[in-house]
């Protein structure tokens, strides 16, 4: 599988729960209503996710992670 595709997978799989923990959250313990749920949702998992992205270095393609939380991006192997 081509790293990018890997990046693009990996993105999917930390975005979604993220969101659906979100949009529970702000469902529950919020006052917002309609369309500013789902919303405020994207713009909090957005913001708290990882991201992931491939990149070549040297004539290699590689993997790498950029979080909030974890100082700098890190090589994922």
């Amino acid at each position: 599988m081509k790293k990018s595709t890997k990046a693009l997978l990996f993105n999917f799989l930390c975005f979604a729960p993220i969101y659906i923990l979100a949009y529970f959250a702000i469902k529950s313990f919020t006052n917002l209503t309609g369309y500013w749920i789902p919303v405020t949702s994207f713009v909090v998992t957005t913001i708290l996710a990882p991201r992931f992205q491939a990149g070549r270095i040297h004539g290699e393609e590689k993997l790498f992670m950029r979080w909030l939380f974890i100082k700098g991006v890190k090589e994922i192997k």
